[in-house]
């Protein structure tokens, strides 16, 4: 049985999020808010997590599409090469935002990344997922949580995430109804800015 409880975006409450980053420290795996639709994360540096999430999934945690959310650019040489100006200013631009980035990947990404040429990059504008990750010291690995009707991509009603997923995850975050369309997602690891998906992100920041 999955945790449930809420936390107000405009306000966290920093006891809640502290219950938080408990359970991602001892290797448990949340559904929290985003800016855009609710993601499934775990902490970057637990290796059970992530191979729980792989799991859950039903992928190859190699060869998995999961994204870095960060609390802000500052550590992102920790994840990334040496970016350009030009880069770094878009990215200075658009986050916090609804996009993911795609940047080339460093020597030093966690182990089981440690092959990837790109890594994506998250700075989501959702003050519930940044102060968890503040908190934790290090980005979360996250990925969307799909629906599985055809019409409803995207599940918007903690409630309805909670019933669906109680048994597969440690806590669910009630942030109040998520958005169903997910973030854009510019690839940048050439330098030039190349659209993969348009999602809620305008296009005009580019």
């Amino acid at each position: 049985m999955a945790d449930f409880f809420r936390i107000y975006e405009e306000n966290p409450n920093p006891k809640e999020v502290e219950k938080v980053v408990a359970i991602l420290k001892r290797g448990g795996i949340i559904i929290y808010p985003t800016d855009t639709v609710y993601g499934l994360g775990c902490d970057i540096t637990n290796m059970k997590a992530l191979d729980r999430i792989a799991r859950i999934k039903g992928v190859k945690l190699e060869k998995s599409n999961f994204s870095f959310v960060c609390h802000d650019l500052s550590n992102l040489s920790d994840y990334i090469k040496q970016i350009d100006t030009s880069v770094f200013k878009i990215l200075k631009r658009a986050l916090p935002g609804p996009y993911t980035f795609i940047l080339p990947g460093s020597k030093s990404l966690p182990n089981p990344f440690k092959k990837r040429k790109t890594v994506g990059i998250r700075v989501p504008n959702n003050n519930i997922a940044l102060e968890i990750v503040k908190q934790l010291g290090n980005p979360i690995i996250s990925t969307s949580i799909h629906d599985d009707d055809e019409v409803i991509e995207y599940t918007t009603d903690p409630e309805l995430i909670l019933e669906k997923w109680d048994h597969l995850v440690d806590l669910v975050i009630d942030g109040g109804y998520g958005d169903n369309e997910a973030s854009t997602v510019i690839d940048l690891s050439e330098g030039e800015p190349i659209v993969i998906r348009e999602g809620k992100g305008s296009l005009e920041i580019f």
